[in-house]
């Protein structure tokens, strides 16, 4: 997560995983919403510097960025798991 250390990056992963979570009505444990929200930030900032050449600092930005890659990553696993 661009900017924010370990420590920072494990706490705002875990809230982004959890949020997540809660919107996509999915029941994972806490480390699963971490690395959910990690790596959902870490996909979603790759994506958005691709496309924009930028991506989103600080705190509350890399929250929302690990809320959406997280529910993206659910709802791919999801249409994975059906097919």
């Amino acid at each position: 997560m661009a900017g924010l250390g370990w420590i920072a990056a494990i706490i705002v992963g875990g809230l982004a995983g959890w949020i997540a979570e809660k919107l996509m009505h999915s029941n994972m444990g806490l480390l699963m919403n971490i690395v959910l929200g990690i790596v959902g930030a870490v996909v979603l900032n790759f994506i958005l510097f691709a496309i924009v050449g930028t991506t989103m600092g600080g705190w509350i930005g890399q929250l929302i960025v690990g809320v959406i890659g997280a529910c993206l990553l659910i709802g791919g696993y999801r249409m994975i798991r059906r097919a």
